[in-house]
C-alpha cells in the first residue's frame, strides 16, 4: 500500500511515518507540506492512501480533497487533524476516516484497514463537500489536473455542459455550472449574461454601443463582452458598491 503524508508540521509527518513503519505492507512514497503539494504528489506518485491534514497554508486539506476527488482514480483519503469541527465536511469528500491528533497507532491501523477494503471501488469517490469558497479551480487534462488560481480568472463562460475559464495563462474547460460557481464565489464574480460571469476586480468599463447594446471591458482582455438587458440593472447596482 503506497501512502503520501500531507501535513505542514514536520514533527507530525515524522510521527505518522513512525506509526506507518509498524505496517509491513505500507510504503510511504511521498510527503507534502500543504494542499497544493499534496495534489502534486498524488498526481506524480499515484498513492493508494493520502493522509491529509486540514489546516495548512497555500491550500487547506478540504479543498485539496475536493480537487483530488476529480481524478480518475483518487486515493483513499484519511484526514489527520487537531480539530474536530471539520468532520462533517471531511466525510462529505468521501473520506475513509477522520483521525484526531495525536494520532494513535490503533486508530491509524483501523483507518488503513478500511482503506484496504475500499481500494477496488475508490474511483467512485466523487462527492464534493460544500464549504468555504475554493482558492483554485481544477481542469481535468487527460486524467490529470491543472489548477487555476481564482484570482487569475478574468471571466467564466458557459458552453453546453462545460464552462470555459479565461485566465491569465489562457483558457481551460471545467465540468461545473455557472450557477454553482456563482453561488460558491458570491460577489467575486458578476453575472453579465445568462452564460457569463466576470471577475469584479477585472472590470474596467461599461460601454454602450451605437446600436444600444452594452458591453463590459475587462483589464487585459481585448474582447468586449456583451451584457444582456436582463442582467444590466443588477450589474449597475453592484458596480455602485465596488
Amino acid at each position: 500500500m503506497k501512502i503520501v503524508i500531507a501535513d505542514d508540521e514536520p514533527l507530525a509527518r515524522d510521527r505518522l511515518r513512525a506509526l506507518l513503519s509498524e505496517h509491513a505492507d505500507v510504503q510511504v512514497v511521498g510527503e507534502a507540506g500543504n494542499g497544493l503539494e499534496a495534489i502534486e504528489q498524488v498526481q506524480a506518485l499515484s498513492p493508494d492512501v493520502l493522509l491529509l491534514d486540514i489546516s495548512m497554508p497555500a491550500m487547506d486539506g478540504l479543498e485539496a480533497a475536493r480537487h483530488i476527488n476529480g481524478l480518475d482514480a483518487p486515493p483513499a483519503i484519511i484526514f489527520c487533524t487537531a480539530f474536530d469541527e471539520h468532520a462533517l465536511q471531511a466525510f462529505e469528500t468521501a473520506a475513509v476516516d477522520y483521525l484526531l491528533k495525536p494520532v494513535r497507532g490503533e486508530r491509524l491501523g483501523e483507518a488503513l484497514e478500511r482503506a484496504r477494503r475500499l481500494q477496488p471501488s475508490r474511483g467512485q469517490m466523487s462527492e464534493i463537500a460544500q464549504g468555504k469558497a475554493r482558492t483554485h479551480l481544477s481542469a481535468r487534462l487527460r486524467g490529470s489536473l491543472r489548477l487555476i488560481r481564482i484570482e487569475d480568472v478574468a471571466y467564466l463562460q458557459a458552453d453546453e455542459k462545460y464552462v470555459t475559464v479565461h485566465h491569465v495563462k489562457g483558457e481551460d474547460l471545467i465540468e461545473e455550472s455557472l450557477k454553482s460557481l456563482e453561488a460558491e464565489f458570491g460577489a467575486r464574480f458578476l453575472r453579465i449574461h445568462r452564460n457569463c460571469l466576470v471577475a469584479a476586480d477585472a472590470l474596467a468599463e461599461l460601454r454602450r454601443t451605437p446600436d444600444g447594446q452594452t458591453h463590459v471591458l475587462l483589464r487585459d482582455v481585448p474582447t468586449p463582452l456583451e451584457v444582456s438587458r436582463r442582467c444590466l440593472p443588477l450589474l449597475r447596482e453592484q458596480l455602485k458598491t465596488l
